[in-house]
């Protein structure tokens, strides 16, 4: 007999059980009796009880009283020793097939065979002149490489390795291109604050030679964590064709990008304003932009702050307040009352905006304000655009450097632009000697004390408004001018939207379509640099001669046509002598110090991981791929911008269609962070993970320690007794299942780790199954074999009938991306089908020597092989390591003729025979269970014995139920 993992209750309580009343609560505790129960009871009162008559299968006198079940003490597990050389194909007769499922011991040596025996490889020469329709090429999201992958990335694993196991199956031309990204930004930032940790040290210390050295070496020895858990998942990614985003064919590709995008025109470099993160001391893109609404006046730590707000008790700044004050009229004793959230911008106001038509302001058109610390003289503007009379007092305050209104207020009134910050937002020498050096809200504090000092501070409120956050460092950001370059998208953008409504480009679910348009029907031009020291440096120079010396300034726009785009400093040379018609030994030529945004060359992955711009065998092969599969938050990161890149510089869709899995969080809904404790390795779900270790994990990192207290107290609440074993197959089953939600994902990991029992009952049944084909011999044609003998019974036709609809619906639901209906599917045909009923069924008859049952024997064990072998097969892309594991252990195995494949990864996925459905097997087989049902109902309410033969009478009738 099979062991379920979990048996069901019985379907009705034992009679004995229904009808003694209950006197007490689980606990001990007395339960009240109602007012019906109490009058039933005064009745019986002096009544001699009745005698209980014996019932089928019990025992008079017994008392009822079941024998405790002594529990088996669980052994501690043997650690697993993997007898087979690395590389090696398992061989099957070496390793006895264990009493129960060890994940350790079953996926320990596949995939290094898998890959070493070359199987995940593609072959360009194949695929070269195959139709799109028998290929499959695919290049993973590349994940950041400043560290490892969690549950999040795992889904993304499990969902893009299913597809490209399936697509193998399928005898088309496969390729799944791993790598990973430079992560620009995350990966400075990782670096910076491990040498501060470890040496005290910033990396203006090191000089940026030395620090991007440390970079490449912290990359070196921990960039390959990732590999590592991609390996442990299963993941079929052709590793000869791994790429990083630095390599130098990747770094070619951005050169030759940035140059074409030049060369068209696209691509400038402009002063305007944009997102400066004083954190990173760079300039950020609007969809690296997080946004939080302060309903009113609201305390927040500012980490770029070391000494904090001295006026409050945990050294946090206001926000969140509208503070009015007055500017002196020139010449008048009169002031204008302006009002504003950041108080400290005012050192750089350049006018005072007012409605034209607003009356009370009518004598003060064409006159100024003075400022009040500056002492400069700031001309009071006419501005029907910005000025909204109704509101506060009608005159507003103008800073073109730091605001984007203002900016472009200050744009039409030709007004002059004053940036008062410092990069790392401290305040510059433009906001006067009284100021300079404070940290932008410090200055806030300091300003307000001048103006009250000097009786023009007029009160302040409470005050609606969004903050602008950095979604790298979770900074607060301000707008400011600097020098950036852009890309204009409008023509790319266009031909993006163009391919989705015709049809070209297909995004699933299709729900998505809509933020897709919105966002690239309304694209801004894309800041491209970033003032870091980590990426692809600009492939732009600045030209000047010796004699001209330092008169020529880099960063006035005047000089713009000085920057010289190339594709290398010898092409920079030759185009600026050419410029400025001067010799090499005159020439002075300076690289941009800027890198260019991480997305830049992320946009490019698709192409650029085939050789592009080279016109390669792999470019040609494998170029467009077929499908981007990713995360929906990154849908305008990376999707939007790779269709556009794509688009522009091969003429191509990089892809056809675009499938967007849901946000991962936790089982709270919560946002997956470090600081949480929420954050979960995959590993640690492979191969267990200790609390201990789940807590010395948060020690390791680089998080303050107050976030490393709240982190350990979640992993303690949440995972008591650390996290057990699964495996990866249970592990991207478990994460399959899940994609059958909507948008965002509430992942429990401990509902993961259970898909374990499921691993274990495949492991069981197939083990029993494999006792009763001990003496039986497969034939390369089994199945045809096995139908055409006309030996099969209702039970045999039924399980093969269940079987083709089981197997074409796993297949039907990965063709439609519903990943959680093809694992539903799989579930349900191994443990309802084949363990529930048909294991059941054969047991007589394959237990049984007799001659006259001998073709039934045969047939039940055919379609038991059969069923098997062929599921394993459908199960495959979802459990990689348990199926293959399984399937080599199959009697038969290596005799099945020169077509029989050495691995069940390369095994054909199964093809429904529409002939081998058999409705009417069915139904009868769904009318037996149902008696089959009622009888064990019967038996469970007369509390009949299973040692007890019981005779049951069914009346049938002629009408079909």
């Amino acid at each position: 007999m099979v062991e379920e993992e979990n048996p069901p209750p019985p379907a009705t309580p034992p009679a004995n059980a229904a009808t003694a009343p209950a006197t007490a609560e689980d606990g001990g505790g007395e339960k009240k009796l109602s007012k019906n129960q109490l009058k039933k009871l005064a009745k019986r009162k002096g009544k001699k009880p009745k005698e209980e008559k014996p019932q089928w299968g019990t025992t008079a006198g017994a008392g009822g009283k079941k024998k405790e079940k002594k529990k088996k003490e669980v052994k501690p597990k043997e650690p697993f020793v993997n007898p087979t050389p690395k590389g090696e194909k398992k061989d099957m007769s070496k390793i006895p097939f264990a009493d129960s499922y060890d994940p350790e011991a079953v996926e320990a040596g596949w995939q290094d065979w898998w890959e070493g025996a070359g199987f995940y490889k593609g072959d360009a020469a194949a695929a070269m002149g195959r139709p799109a329709d028998e290929k499959f090429i695919m290049v993973i999201p590349p994940p950041n490489v400043t560290g490892s992958l969690h549950l999040g990335h795992g889904l993304t694993a499990a969902v893009e390795d299913t597809l490209t196991r399936w697509h193998r199956m399928k005898g088309h031309a496969t390729l799944y291109v791993p790598g990973t990204d430079h992560a620009g930004i995350a990966t400075q930032s990782v670096v910076e604050k491990m040498l501060m940790k470890n040496e005290n040290k910033t990396r203006h210390d090191l000089g940026r030679e030395e620090f991007v050295k440390k970079i490449w070496e912290w990359k070196n020895e921990y960039g390959n964590r990732i590999t590592s858990q991609l390996r442990h998942l299963g993941s079929s990614v052709d590793w000869s064709r791994e790429r990083f985003t630095m390599d130098d064919m990747l770094s070619k590709a951005v050169v030759e990008a940035f140059n074409r995008f030049h060369e068209k025109g696209l691509l400038y470099r402009a002063n305007r304003l944009g997102n400066w993160s004083c954190a990173l001391k760079s300039a950020i893109s609007d969809i690296e932009v997080d946004h939080i609404d302060l309903e009113g006046r609201t305390f927040l730590e500012v980490k770029t702050h070391k000494k904090g707000n001295p006026n409050d008790r945990l050294r946090r700044y206001e926000f969140g307040v509208l503070t009015h004050f007055a500017y002196p009229i020139e010449d008048s004793d009169e002031v204008l009352v302006v009002a504003t959230t950041r108080l400290e911008t005012m050192l750089g106001d350049t006018a005072v905006a007012v409605h034209p038509e607003d009356s009370r302001y009518t004598h003060l058109h064409g006159k100024h304000v003075v400022h009040p610390f500056s002492g400069r003289k700031i001309p009071i503007v006419l501005d029907p655009v910005l000025v909204d009379m109704s509101f506060g007092t009608g005159a507003v305050k103008i800073t073109p450097a730091h605001d984007p209104n203002d900016y472009e207020c200050g744009k039409r009134h030709n007004l002059e632009f004053i940036t008062i910050l410092t990069p790392d937002g401290a305040i510059n020498h433009h906001g006067g000697e009284e100021f300079e050096g404070m940290m932008r809200y410090d200055a806030r504090i300091s300003i307000e004390e001048a103006l009250d000092k000097k009786g023009l501070l007029k009160g302040k409120e409470p005050n609606k408004m969004r903050l602008g956050i950095c979604s790298r460092s979770g900074d607060i950001l301000e707008p400011m001018i600097t020098p950036q370059w852009y890309v204009n998208c409008n023509g790319m953008a266009k031909r993006s939207t163009d391919a989705v409504r015709n049809g070209e480009l297909k995004i699933i679910p299709a729900e998505h379509e809509k933020t897709w348009f919105n966002w690239l029907d309304n694209i801004r031009d894309w800041c491209v640099s970033r003032q870091l020291w980590w990426g692809h440096q600009i492939p732009a120079w600045f030209a000047t001669t010796k004699a001209e010396g330092d008169g020529i300034l880099k960063n006035d726009m005047a000089n713009n046509d000085r920057w010289i785009v190339a594709r290398d400093e010898e092409d920079a040379k030759q185009k600026a002598m050419a410029q400025l018609g001067c010799t090499e030994e005159e020439l002075v030529l300076e690289r941009d110090e800027d890198v260019l945004d991480t997305w830049f060359s992320s946009g490019l992955f698709p192409f650029s991981v085939m050789g592009w711009p080279d016109n390669t065998d792999d470019f040609k092969a494998f170029y467009p791929t077929s499908l981007l599969e990713t995360g929906l938050d990154i849908i305008f990161f990376w999707v939007a911008r790779m269709v556009m890149m794509g688009l522009e510089l091969t003429d191509t869709l990089p892809f056809h269609t675009v499938f967007l899995h849901a946000m991962v969080r936790d089982k709270e809904g919560g946002k997956m962070s470090k600081s949480s404790g929420n954050v979960i390795d995959p590993l640690e779900v492979i191969g267990g993970c200790s609390l201990q270790a789940l807590l010395d994990r948060l020690d390791s990192g680089n998080l303050p320690v107050k976030e490393i207290a709240r982190g350990k107290k979640n992993i303690i609440s949440e995972f008591p007794d650390g996290i057990p074993e699964c495996g990866s197959d249970a592990l991207r089953f478990g994460l399959l299942a899940y994609t059958v939600q909507g948008r965002d994902i509430n992942l429990d990991v401990k509902r993961v780790v259970g898909y374990r029992n499921f691993c274990n009952k495949m492991w069981n049944s197939t083990r029993f199954a494999l006792m009763y084909l001990q003496d039986f011999m497969p034939t390369p044609t089994l199945l045809e074999d096995l139908m055409s003998s006309g030996k099969m019974a209702i039970r045999d036709r039924f399980m093969i009938s269940r079987l083709m609809k089981g197997t074409e619906a796993i297949d039907t639901n990965f063709t439609a991306y519903k990943f959680g209906d093809a694992q539903h599917a799989g579930y349900q045909l191994w443990l309802n089908d084949m363990c529930d009923v048909y294991l059941e069924l054969i047991k007589p008859i394959v237990q049984s020597k007799d001659e006259e049952k001998k073709d039934a024997r045969w047939a039940a064990q055919a379609t038991l092989w059969v069923a098997l072998e062929t599921q394993l097969r459908g199960l495959h892309p979802m459990m990689p390591f348990i199926t293959e594991e399984l399937w080599q252990r199959l009697p038969g195995r290596g005799t099945l003729g020169e077509s029989e494949k050495t691995s069940i990864m390369l095994a054909e996925y199964p093809v429904t025979n529409d002939s081998c459905k058999n409705d009417e097997a069915e139904e009868s087989m769904v009318l037996t269970l149902d008696i089959i049902k009622a009888c064990r109902s019967l038996r469970s309410s007369y509390n009949i014995q299973p040692k007890d033969l019981t005779h049951f009478f069914i009346k049938m009738t002629h009408e079909k139920q």
